[in-house]
């Protein structure tokens, strides 16, 4: 049951937040904590406010501290990726991306964050199934199918990029003549 105390450091915290005053926040949310140590609202918050701030190491601490607290919340894992991401920690990046699919597979930001990690690991082919995945839960978004190009020229197949800088060109033309660019290749020929 929610008390009043919480409801009211709740809205006092998101009220500093509203009017863009993060150190009063943190106050609440560390005097939030000290009562209700495993609070999500409360270490989520803190945890962003921290990387606001560049506090990296402490940042992480709040949020791996959230993932074992409420373990089965597949978009705290997905920020757990991202911030280990920002921080070029790979390996630990892809397996809190991939506990987030775990939990919630229709979760396409985590695939994308899968998808991202496994390039920089150099992990194509892994890499291509971690994005088809994302541009199948978000066929309209381009973020996924510019990857996906890329990973293509990366792994040699520039028949397969060239497809999907067609598909760009029918929603997203920018995107697509941004890959033609970058690639070399050129999608305005029509395939027999």
């Amino acid at each position: 049951m929610i008390s009043l105390r919480y409801i009211g450091l709740k809205w006092r915290a998101m009220t500093w937040l509203v009017v863009g005053r993060t150190a009063p926040a943190l106050r609440v949310f560390n005097l939030m904590l000290l009562r209700w140590p495993d609070d999500a609202y409360a270490l989520g918050s803190r945890a962003h406010i921290l990387a606001q701030q560049g506090l990296t190491t402490e940042a992480l601490a709040d949020m791996q501290r959230l993932t074992q607290a409420h373990p089965e919340n597949a978009r705290h894992w997905f920020n757990l990726g991202f911030m280990l991401e920002e921080g070029e920690r790979w390996d630990e990046a892809l397996a809190a991306f991939t506990r987030s699919t775990q939990i919630s597979p229709e979760l396409d930001r985590a695939w994308y964050g899968c998808g991202l990690v496994l390039i920089r690991l150099k992990r194509y082919d892994e890499a291509v199934l971690a994005l088809k995945r994302n541009t199948e839960l978000q066929p309209m978004s381009p973020y996924g199918w510019y990857q996906l190009a890329r990973v293509h020229v990366d792994r040699q197949d520039p028949a397969s990029a060239v497809k999907i800088i067609r598909h760009l060109k029918g929603f997203e033309p920018k995107v697509a003549s941004q890959l033609e660019r970058e690639t070399g290749l050129q999608a305005n020929v029509v395939a027999n």
